[in-house]
């Protein structure tokens, strides 16, 4: 599931394993953290430097496709803070994270900001997020074990070194990757996802060729993905989305499923999203994971859930038997 869409928003630990489950036959958080501790996927801060989830065999390349683009957002966010790291500092910082996990494997944030504070980083500006978000865009570190707490381990270690990566071939992947899982999908839509450059999309849509039709709906110019199902829609489904749900965060063009007025129910203006009611494909609702019944709640005038649809939406989420519930 996790390869099909390419990657996965995981800004949010709990949030992420029901936004896999949910897209499974049988959802099952336990199958999820069976896959996720095996380092079968890994979460790390990828596309638009965010934590997104992805599948191991897919992980080299995908980095590789966004790294020139990540370098490009950490350099801008270090220098609209109005402080700058030296190379030599870079360098001592992802020399200490390297002798830390090789000498435990795994370690958690704190450990690792305790490490590099020894090692005579200092702590203000957030250095330690600073320099661990480097280790993830240079390949040295993914996520570890799920735990209470983010923990870490050197890639090498979870996924295992990487082979030749050709930069236009991992374009291709990552382009075909996103029209498969999000279409139909626009090249503004893609952009925002990627978060790369306008033109390196262009090019990745380019290089599908006739695998991608173009079809202009709404003065938008949406593109198919030839392994799209367009057909088979059922009326009166009702889903229950979790908080940064590929649904929504996985697109520029938003207002298709959730009307501009209702926006601020599904996300603020610093990007928290929030968990989501859909009723055959419109985002209408909200819901609340730890509510004994689910909390659900209509936020568009007129609309009505039906009730045995609803039902059986939560019951699938209760069914998933998160040993740590959404929060």
């Amino acid at each position: 599931m996790v390869s099909w869409f390419g990657a996965m928003q995981a800004q949010d630990v709990r949030s992420m394993r029901w936004a896999v489950a949910m897209r499974t036959q049988k959802p099952s958080f336990a199958a999820f953290e069976r896959a996720f501790n095996a380092g079968t996927i890994v979460r790390a801060h990828l596309q638009r430097c965010t934590w997104q989830l992805v599948a191991a065999e897919d992980y080299h390349w995908m980095r590789a496709a966004i790294y020139e683009k990540g370098l490009s957002v950490m350099n801008g966010w270090t220098s609209a803070m109005g402080f700058k790291f030296s190379a030599k500092e870079k360098e001592r910082a992802l020399g200490i994270i390297e002798d830390l996990l090789d000498r435990q494997h795994v370690a958690t944030e704190e450990e690792i900001d305790t490490a590099l504070f020894a090692g005579d980083i200092p702590r203000e500006h957030m250095r330690y997020s600073h320099h661990l978000r480097m280790a993830e865009l240079e390949g040295l570190v993914c996520s570890g074990p799920l735990g209470p707490k983010n923990t870490y381990m050197l890639v090498r270690d979870r996924i295992g070194e990487s082979g030749p990566i050709d930069l236009d071939e991992a374009l291709e992947k990552l382009t075909a990757k996103y029209f498969r899982s999000h279409g139909p999908a626009t090249l503004e839509d893609f952009v925002w996802w990627s978060g790369l450059n306008r033109g390196d999309c262009k090019r990745g849509i380019a290089a599908l060729g006739k695998a991608l039709e173009a079809v202009r709906m709404g003065g938008r110019t949406y593109y198919l993905h030839e392994a799209c199902r367009i057909r088979g829609f059922r009326s009166g489904s009702v889903l229950l989305l979790p908080s940064y749900d590929e649904y929504l965060i996985g697109y520029k063009s938003r207002d298709v499923v959730l009307h501009p007025d209702h926006a601020h129910h599904a996300h603020d203006k610093k990007g928290i999203f929030r968990h989501v009611v859909a009723l055959d494909g419109e985002i209408v609702g909200n819901w609340h994971p730890s509510a004994r019944d689910g909390g659900i709640t209509v936020f568009k005038e007129g609309v009505s859930l039906p009730e045995s649809a609803s039902q059986k939406a939560w019951q699938s989420f209760l069914g998933a038997k998160s040993p740590l519930p959404l929060a």
